[in-house]
């Protein structure tokens, strides 16, 4: 990929992590305090469970070190606003899925570089070893993932009409964005892309069913609400395909390790979907 389509993917994700920022206060992160078993339940779903289940399915399908390097840096990825918007439509708790996300996003800081690390040492072979520097990715989280989310804040505080104002406008355009960013990595590799979807398909579905089973399992065995658990499901299950797809791309400088996050960010939707209607099919309670 060119640095200047690795400009644009940075800016877009910023725009993105803007918005997200808008949606969001300090009581958010407060919530921590006030329903720690919850937050905890979800925290450990997606920053332990969620990289386990990548790493046991990319070794139990024998992936190709391209593709299982793309589960891994997917797995590593916290929750966007996508997993926000899906979890309002599925009556979820939107309050629990939002502290989440913003929680979880702050935490990726130190978590991405720590589980790249570990699936660049694990899955590539000796002609494709590939080191990071953890300390320039956190530099890099900060700039683009950080940043736009405490000036969104910022910006919410200050000029609360402005926020609520954007609020839509700056969802569609992230949406927009998103599947523009999926539609570039498909076109950049479309001589092997049909080969890769072959290969990618089946382990970030399994990767996406999978975590957000397992995330609504847990939940309720630790008896929380079901809004509770269908938000943690989400959360779990819906990664930032965008970040995900930046961090290969500009971070490890390989659009190739962007396929699966590419493919996923396809499938999360049609699973997404699904809930929401099996929810409104059910009453939402």
């Amino acid at each position: 990929m060119s640095s200047t389509s690795g400009i644009i993917l940075a800016i877009s994700l910023i725009i993105i992590m803007f918005g997200m920022g808008l949606s969001l206060t300090i009581a958010d992160f407060r919530r921590i305090l006030i329903y720690p078993k919850a937050i905890f339940v979800g925290l450990t779903s997606q920053i332990i469970i969620l990289p386990i289940i990548g790493y046991l399915i990319a070794i139990g399908l024998n992936l190709s070190p391209t593709i299982a390097i793309g589960i891994m840096l997917l797995a590593s990825c916290p929750g966007g606003a996508t997993s926000n918007m899906l979890t309002h439509l599925a009556k979820g708790d939107l309050a629990l899925s939002v502290s989440l996300t913003a929680i979880a996003s702050l935490l990726s800081i130190f978590t991405i570089p720590l589980i790249l690390q570990f699936a660049l040492s694990e899955f590539s072979n000796q002609n494709q070893i590939i080191n990071i520097d953890a300390f320039t990715m956190m530099k890099q989280l900060l700039v683009i993932v950080i940043f736009p989310v405490v000036i969104g804040m910022v910006v919410k505080r200050t000029s609360p009409s402005f926020a609520i104002k954007m609020d839509k406008p700056i969802k569609i355009m992230s949406t927009i964005i998103f599947v523009l960013v999926i539609l570039g990595v498909i076109y950049s590799i479309k001589d092997v892309f049909i080969s890769y979807l072959n290969e990618a398909g089946l382990p970030s579905l399994m990767l996406n069913i999978t975590t957000m089973t397992l995330g609504f399992l847990f939940a309720i065995l630790l008896k929380l609400s079901k809004p509770q658990a269908i938000s943690i499901s989400i959360e779990s299950g819906i990664q930032n395909g965008t970040l995900a797809i930046t961090i290969a791309t500009i971070s490890l400088n390989n659009v190739e390790y962007a396929i699966a996050p590419s493919i996923y960010g396809l499938l999360m939707f049609v699973t997404g979907a699904f809930i929401i209607i099996f929810r409104k099919s059910l009453g939402a309670n």
